[in-house]
């Protein structure tokens, strides 16, 4: 019996020992850190995980040496010190108008604007390197094309905290975000005089290259394309591509309501677009984009892409006689396209940008250049363009003053108002400012919501590891990150510290430039994305950028002299006010002028 109990007490003590030591173990493993989370490696440097503890940086042509890439070498040192910071170059594009003036007529302003694209598109990875997958160069990220790229890899999985190794345990409530520093208390107007014409041409613009496919969680997009394709306009399969064209001509189908031109319903063509099932069916147009019924400016310039590529075609016909259906049709959307990216530099672009240069779309300022003409669309840049602020608390046409509830689903406003209206009324209505917080309206509030969880599922990184990607210096406090006291004191509660704060919101809540309409940041990431997407265009190599891809001299100028208004002015009855801008009063004189004498 003795002997019973002493084993007994053995065997207890034996296996509390065991439990003790896997206790100490697994004790001893979770406190080991991925090192790579604590973002060790600057300036581009690629960090590397060996064992459990150890990691080395990969400073390969950074420019810089030493265990975390922080040493410049001598030529990047020189350079360093020679070259100006963003703040800096963004002032002098902003000042000097009369020194402006005479660059703009002058040579150098092709040399300028060779230097403004090579410098943005050199920031951007070329062919792409990581996914919300993998974390690491690999085939799959570059060959899949359904993943979104992405300029830095997600937040490892294995660390400590959400951000990596800085912040909260849990991170804030997405409605508590969206609530205390989205929601919209006073409409703010852009102080650079975006108007809804812009909003508009935004959404519609973007719509083609970001269609995330929610129904699969990891960065997953639905496009075909990564880039300028005019897939909103012709569908973004040829399947609907076939059912949208009349087959006849190279032309698109279309209604004709009181002899103009307008999208057909889908009656006439059965392809999927998302209605409420109470519109009625003549007020259900068929458009290349399935969720372009949702706002009559989407549909609105549906309406004057249709037009135009009709015009187009009419014009090709006359000159090609023996071309048939196929080669008129593909010929126009070639020179759709070209007009598309024309109008986006040298107006939308110009407007973001409040520059004194003349940006200029010259595929050929790049010819003799180390550019690659390929594209990927990155999920930071799908993420940083949710630019809801833009829309107003009600629209404004004609004198009547609409709320969403009248506006949302509402295609019979196009018939009602007419194009010309719409395009005046949306010329002239203000958009909201992008940047600096609180500038949502409440029914586009849930979208920071989305826009937020979609980057957690995703682990996009914290906000100032991508300032430091795109050469800014990171935010030391959420003081210096914001003007805003009450908005700095409740970050720091809710993030705890500023290298833990997302990106989306640092991207939306950073304090503007003065009299902007956003920050820094959005500015330094948004232009390179937009302008490596553009020029890499397959129409703006040496290839493709002569005459005979245009159908010769006639549609190479269409291209090469697009404009906002021409595009607005050629398919309407008269020409109203059109710009990406609200009106100055002696641009508005002047249109008021030609409208008459047209």
């Amino acid at each position: 019996m003795k002997e019973l109990r002493i084993f007994s007490l053995t065997t207890w003590l034996f296996i509390n020992l065991l439990l003790l030591l896997e206790s100490s173990s697994c004790t001893a493993d979770s406190s080991v850190v991925n090192p790579c989370c604590y973002y060790p490696c600057q300036n581009s440097g690629v960090c590397v995980r060996f064992d459990t503890d150890r990691y080395e940086c990969d400073c390969t042509r950074t420019g810089f040496y030493g265990d975390n890439c922080t040493i410049p070498e001598f030529g990047t040192r020189i350079r360093l010190m020679l070259k100006p910071g963003p703040g800096v170059v963004h002032w002098i594009l902003t000042h000097f108008k009369w020194f402006w003036d005479m660059v703009n007529s002058s040579f150098l302003r092709d040399t300028i604007m060779r230097l403004v694209l090579t410098v943005r598109s050199e920031l951007i990875s070329s062919p792409p390197t990581y996914n919300s997958k993998y974390g690491y160069l690999n085939w799959e990220s570059y060959y899949n094309l359904s993943y979104y790229t992405r300029l830095l890899p997600p937040v490892p999985e294995d660390c400590p905290l959400p951000m990596g190794t800085k912040g909260k345990p849990v991170l804030p409530d997405p409605k508590v975000l969206a609530e205390r520093f989205f929601k919209r208390k006073k409409f703010r107007p852009d102080p650079q005089g975006t108007n809804l014409m812009f909003a508009f041409m935004a959404q519609h613009f973007t719509h083609q290259f970001f269609k995330t496919n929610r129904e699969v969680q990891g960065g997953f997009t639905k496009a075909l394309g990564h880039g300028v394709d005019a897939s909103n306009i012709y569908g973004d399969n040829l399947q609907r591509q076939l059912q949208l064209r009349l087959h006849k001509d190279g032309k698109l189908k279309y209604q004709l309501v009181n002899g103009e031109m307008y999208p057909p319903t889908v009656s006439e063509v059965p392809v999927h677009m998302v209605y409420p099932e109470s519109l009625a069916p003549e007020q259900r147009l068929v458009i290349g984009h399935e969720i372009f019924g949702l706002l009559p400016g989407l549909t609105l310039y549906a309406t004057i892409w249709l037009r135009e590529h009709n015009r187009i075609c009419d014009i090709l016909k006359v000159e090609h006689p023996t071309w048939d259906d196929e080669q008129l049709f593909q010929t126009a959307r070639l020179i759709i396209i070209g007009e598309i990216i024309s109008i986006i530099i040298e107006e939308y672009v110009q407007q973001l940008s409040g520059y004194h240069l003349n940006l200029k779309f010259d595929p050929s300022l790049l010819f003799k250049e180390r550019f690659q003409y390929s594209n990927r669309i990155a999920l930071e840049f799908c993420q940083l363009y949710h630019w809801h602020p833009l829309m107003p608390d009600s629209f404004l046409i004609d004198g009547d003053d609409l709320p969403y509830s009248q506006f949302i689903y509402n295609t019979s406003l196009l018939m009602h108002y007419g194009v010309e209206k719409l395009v005046d009324a949306f010329s002239r209505q203000p958009a909201g400012q992008i940047g600096g917080g609180k500038n949502f309206h409440e029914v586009v509030l849930k979208v920071a919501e989305m826009v937020v969880r979609e980057s957690r599922a995703t682990r996009v990184r914290p906000f100032n590891e991508y300032r430091k990607k795109f050469n800014l210096k990171p935010y030391t406090s959420f003081y210096e990150f914001t003007d805003d006291l009450e908005m700095a004191r409740g970050l720091e509660e809710l993030y705890g510290d500023i290298d833990a704060l997302e990106f989306y919101p640092g991207i939306l809540l950073e304090k503007t430039r003065l009299n902007a309409i956003f920050g820094e940041s959005m500015v330094e990431m948004g232009a390179p994305f937009s302008l490596k997407g553009l020029l890499g265009n397959p129409i703006c190599s040496p290839e493709y950028w002569k005459p005979s891809t245009f159908g010769g001299e006639t549609g190479f100028n269409i291209v090469k002299t697009a404009t906002l208004k021409k595009l607005v002015c050629l398919n309407t009855k008269w020409c109203p006010y059109v710009s990406f801008h609200v009106p100055r009063n002696e641009e508005e004189a002047k249109q008021k002028k030609q409208s008459t004498e047209l």
